[in-house]
């Protein structure tokens, strides 16, 4: 795997919360940021697959009742 450096700057609890996610995981920083980035991107062609992720995610919405529609 080819790769290019890139600086970024964490907060103090973030680069804890990523140093101990790398060691839990046996990866490095940069394997995990680089599988973060990789889940944020996503494939942007298939956008079912985010509405598929996302379905039922708000708990408190109300479906309308079907009484009132018409058929025609």
């Amino acid at each position: 795997m080819s790769v290019t450096g890139t600086q970024i700057y964490l907060t103090e609890e973030q680069r804890r919360r990523i140093d101990q996610a790398a060691a839990v995981e046996g990866v490095t920083m940069g394997e995990l940021i680089r599988r973060a980035v990789d889940d944020y991107l996503g494939d942007e062609a298939d956008a079912s697959s985010a509405l598929a992720s996302t379905f039922g995610a708000d708990v408190a919405a109300v479906a309308p009742a079907r009484d009132g529609w018409r058929r025609g």
